[in-house]
């Protein structure tokens, strides 16, 4: 049985600004960690490979481009071209093919009367 091709790049990640040249893989290594990042509601986490090191944040916003919307995260890497930072959404329609649910919301914050 054949499987079916993997979804085109645009429909997983969605680069904002990058100050450094993105390759297929580097961009697939990101995406994956802010995937993990979203998946477990965490705040950083760390990027690791033969390519880049570095950080990646989850910005905690929804960000919308156009027709495009996904949660934002930044990375700040070193690689072997220099360092750089790439500021970078998840796609909602990768997101749905990730098959990855929201992380549930916070618990609203106590209202005072002062």
């Amino acid at each position: 049985m054949a499987s079916e091709a993997p979804p085109p790049r645009w429909t997983l990640i969605s680069v904002l600004f990058s100050s450094i040249p993105l390759s297929p893989s580097l961009a697939a290594t990101l995406h994956e960690g802010a995937l993990d990042l979203y998946r477990r509601d965490a705040a950083t986490g760390p990027v690791a490979g033969d390519l880049a090191s570095g950080r990646i944040v989850n910005l905690k916003k929804t960000l919308q481009l156009g027709a495009i919307t996904g949660p934002a995260f930044e990375a700040r890497l070193d690689t072997e071209r220099g360092s750089g930072t790439v500021r970078y959404l998840l796609t909602r329609q990768g997101l749905e093919l990730a098959g990855a649910e929201a992380p549930p919301p916070a618990a609203p914050r106590p209202r005072y009367l002062n």
